[in-house]
């Protein structure tokens, strides 16, 4: 059984798409011509359910609009027949200049017709999304997750498929990893991308996060701050043991002085050490040989 053409075109990303519909564009059978671009009334199309994409910039957006009203939509856009929506399309790739059509009120836009499933749609939509350069880290890093963990690539196959390399891919999806705080600032701009790279090795990197903000630093000088917040916490680490021996040992200190009622005090070295009972009189001692022999107190007037 061959493979489908349609399919191998989403392996080889968004591009393949539209070469192969330049192809069946050719005269043919009234099928093939039924799927070649035309142009529909822009109050035909609707976005597409599984847009990856969460955050549309407005400055570049608006920059859309001003080309888009000097030249037009220059590359038309990819849809497919609305499931829900009688006489409508949804649309797979292209919702960013959808918008900016609006925008510059034009009354119809070029688009490109193909039958894909729901689970082609997304894989294409995640395709064409994480090849764009004004995609957002945390937005780049979540299609590549998704179309790893949902469609089984492997990052050498989907480094080739979204011309990135596969480190990249690597470090980006990492960016996944941080806490809440800091990819907020890294999805408001506040960070980029090479300084929640930088503070990943941090454990605390919400609180370096905002220093980072607030002392404007460069990305070297966030990871030597972020290198410098690590050493300090593997210092705390192995200092931590010492410190909870100190506790016991004082603990220790306390309840032998109020067994023997004299002062005790105990070296403690690492592994041995000593333990010294302070007494100011022969009767001081004697009573803590008694103690520490059973033994019952002098009768008075008596021998012991």
């Amino acid at each position: 059984m061959s493979e489908d053409p349609r399919r191998r075109g989403l392996g080889r990303g968004l591009s393949a798409l539209f070469a192969e519909e330049t192809q069946e564009a050719a005269p043919g059978p009234a099928g093939e011509a039924a799927r070649s671009q035309r142009n529909v009334p822009i109050e035909q199309l609707h976005p597409g359910r599984f847009q990856p994409r969460q955050y549309f910039d407005e400055e570049s957006l608006a920059s859309l609009v001003d080309s888009i009203r000097a030249q037009g939509i220059l590359q038309p856009l990819l849809v497919r027949k609305h499931p829900d929506i009688a006489d409508a399309y949804e649309i797979v790739a292209g919702e960013r200049r959808w918008r900016a059509a609006q925008a510059a009120q034009l009354h119809e836009v070029p688009v490109i017709v193909r039958e894909l499933a729901d689970r082609e749609m997304l894989e294409v939509a995640l395709v064409e999304n994480v090849q764009r350069q004004d995609l957002s880290p945390l937005e780049e890093a979540e299609g590549y997750r998704r179309l790893l963990e949902e469609f089984h690539h492997t990052q050498e196959d989907l480094a080739r498929v979204v011309g990135k390399s596969r480190v990249h891919i690597t470090n980006t999806m990492r960016l996944l990893g941080l806490p809440p705080p800091v990819r907020q600032m890294l999805e408001d701009g506040r960070l980029t991308a090479g300084h929640a790279r930088a503070l990943l090795m941090a454990e605390d990197s919400s609180t370096l996060a905002e220093e980072v903000v607030r002392r404007g630093l460069n990305v070297r000088q966030t990871e030597r701050l972020a290198k410098m917040a690590k050493e300090k916490a593997v210092s705390t680490a192995e200092q931590a043991p010492a410190a909870a021996k100190l506790a016991d040992t004082a603990a220790l200190e306390r309840e032998l002085t109020q067994l023997l009622g004299l002062k005790v005090s105990i070296a403690f070295d690492g592994q041995g050490g000593a333990l010294t009972v302070h007494y100011r009189t022969l009767e001081q001692l004697d009573d803590v040989l008694r103690r520490l022999s059973n033994a019952p107190p002098p009768r008075p007037g008596g021998m012991a």
